[in-house]
């Protein structure tokens, strides 16, 4: 890729560009959006404080000055023994697939989830078919934990969805 690649915190004035990618009817097919994302939806999501002491983060990938993916990490959940892991989401413009935006964004989530944040396990679900982006992953060091079955709706049909997650070994006793 010949532009740079700005990963920054994502911001209400994000909100259009994020419904927009949400949007793209090749990039919902393969999260957990809907069609037709709400612009007011997405700016309320960025203008929401997070939880005190909470360290989810949205980010936003930027080539040229326009967002060209988007990714975050967010609690699994308030169970205090469950504090230690987070679910990872992202997603990439059709158009910036396959140049590196994808790993620029997980870089950035993984140095934050390890260095800052204390976070032992990330979390995500993939559909089966999304070959790239498991590939992605596992440069990252995610694993493949299962298939979990008939997991999420998908084109009017239930389908099932591979369950991965990376664990910080650095911070396991005794890990490296």
């Amino acid at each position: 890729m010949s532009e740079q690649i700005t990963i920054r915190r994502a911001v209400a004035e994000d909100a259009e560009a994020l419904a927009r990618l949400m949007g793209d009817e090749t990039v919902f097919p393969q999260l957990l959006q809907l069609p037709y994302p709400d612009v007011q939806l997405w700016r309320k999501r960025l203008e929401a404080p997070s939880v005190p002491g909470s360290p989810d983060i949205s980010l936003v990938a930027e080539v040229g000055g326009a967002v060209a993916g988007s990714a975050g990490l967010h609690a699994v959940g308030h169970n205090l023994r469950r504090r230690h892991a987070m679910v990872l989401g992202i997603s990439v413009a059709r158009q910036m697939q396959g140049r590196g935006v994808g790993a620029a964004l997980m870089k950035a989530l993984t140095e934050y989830a390890d260095g800052w944040a204390g976070v032992l396990r990330i979390e995500l679900t993939v559909w089966p078919d999304n070959e790239r982006a498991m590939a992605l992953y596992r440069k990252f060091g995610f694993e493949v934990e299962g298939t979990l079955r008939a997991w999420g709706l998908r084109d009017g049909r239930y389908a099932d969805a591979v369950a991965m997650a990376r664990i910080n070994a650095r911070m396991m006793p005794g890990g490296g």
